[in-house]
């Protein structure tokens, strides 16, 4: 037996053997002394990097987005800041934190000028997803920063560390950050700067741990009480950034999972032959429910209210709206001519509204369009959006003497559809 467990043991180790393929450790260490200063190109292409997520998170374009995350530089100085904690390199310490700053303030500086100046100021849902961290958001820095220090510690590196750069996503929350102080909404600013700092620390948390795990020599010996000194401030900085994400994912969760039992509730003890259940809400205290149909009896209900606390909702009220459609229908043909001309006109001036509402929607939405357009379709003019007897149209006039030939069109028609939301849009080219 005892055979057998050492078999396995050497057969295991080999798999997960981390030291077999390990770079030369000062190699490693001269790398990450190359990505972390900001200054000539580095520094213009990380310039280049933010205009490039900006854009992306403007014109709402996930593939632009993970471009920029590509090519940006700012892994740099925080793998440094991991690695020079490891070894007790004091100056590339000093070094990483300096130009982790520097390059933090470009990079935020540059992302609120170019949202000053930008015509398009609604915060989309690729920006709208870098304002509220969790703590998975926390998982995915440490996991992503462990194996880019892995692939950076291999003499085979593979395509790990351009995978680390999207995953973690160091680029899209600056830019973030730099759209709240533009348009001086500071909870998006706080957000997205915390989502940004959650990457920070986690990645140079699982850089520091990957490199005592690799067993990299140390350049200087601290003496004990420094080093106790230092793993306490690593783990009280780990343990604060991580306090806010947990509460909002502890928030998040205990929503979820309180939709849940209000759905199940509904779906077990509210469901009658003949009753449809058109929504449930739960506001405050109270959880709403809204059927038509048959009326649910008062004892239904009641037995109903019971139940709620089998369902994790104890302490919650319920209150059910009711509208038989028969009864209804009765009662209206019963009212006298007032009340009735009262709710005609009522409903033509809602259904009215609606219209004009639809009209005007396409308005502003053409606004958008049009500039989102003209960026991804260099060889749109303009692009006016609209509606003729009801249904959504498109024209789109081209630029003169640019080409664009039939598959060009045939995704712009298909970008339009999708950008719009209806997939009948008829597009005319001018």
């Amino acid at each position: 037996m005892q055979i057998n467990l050492r078999t396995i043991k050497r057969s295991l180790g080999k798999y997960f053997n981390l030291t077999g393929d390990k770079e030369d450790e000062l190699a490693v260490i001269e790398q990450v002394k190359g990505s972390i200063a900001f200054r000539g190109t580095n520094l213009w292409i990380l310039i280049f990097a933010i205009f490039i997520a900006s854009l992306g998170l403007n014109v709402n374009s996930t593939a632009v987005i993970i471009g920029a995350m590509l090519i940006s530089p700012l892994m740099g100085p925080i793998i440094g800041m991991g690695l020079a904690v490891g070894i007790g390199d004091s100056e590339m310490l000093k070094q990483s934190l300096k130009n982790y700053g520097v390059a933090t303030l470009i990079s935020v500086l540059t992302a609120t000028l170019y949202f000053f100046i930008s015509p398009l100021s609604e915060a989309r849902s690729e920006l709208l997803a870098r304002t509220s961290p969790t703590l998975y958001d926390v998982l995915i820095a440490f996991f992503g920063g462990a194996a880019g220090v892995l692939a950076l510690t291999m003499k085979s590196k593979g395509q790990v560390i351009p995978g680390v750069a999207i995953a973690t996503a160091l680029m899209p929350p600056l830019c973030t950050a730099g759209y709240g102080l533009a348009t001086a909404q500071w909870a998006y600013f706080f957000g997205a700067f915390y989502l940004f700092f959650i990457n920070t620390v986690f990645i140079a948390t699982a850089t520091f741990l990957g490199v005592k795990l690799l067993r990299f020599h140390p350049l200087q010996r601290l003496e004990s009480e420094a080093a106790r000194r230092g793993r306490k401030v690593i783990s009280w900085v780990v343990i604060i950034t991580m306090i806010p994400a947990a509460v909002i994912t502890v928030n998040l969760v205990t929503q979820d999972v309180v939709m849940r039992n209000v759905n199940q509730f509904v779906k077990t003890e509210l469901n009658f032959g003949g009753t449809q259940v058109l929504s449930s809400r739960l506001e405050h205290d109270t959880l709403y429910v809204v059927a038509v149909g048959k009326e649910i009896a008062a004892d239904n209900i009641a037995v109903a209210r019971d139940r709620l606390k089998f369902y994790g909702l104890a302490g919650k009220a319920l209150s059910v709206i009711q509208a038989d459609n028969a009864e209804s229908y009765a009662l209206a043909s019963n009212l006298n001519r007032a009340e009735h001309t009262n709710t005609v006109l009522s409903g033509q001036i809602a259904d009215l509204q609606r219209q004009l509402a639809a009209y005007t929607a396409y308005d502003t939405l053409s606004v958008h369009v049009n500039a989102e357009a003209h960026t991804l379709f260099p060889w749109v003019d303009k692009v006016l959006v609209g509606r003729v007897g009801g249904m959504p149209v498109a024209f789109v006039d081209r630029e003169e003497g640019v080409p664009a030939g039939a598959d060009e069109r045939n995704r712009l028609v298909g970008w339009l559809r999708t950008r719009v939301g209806d997939s009948k849009m008829e597009v005319f080219f001018k």
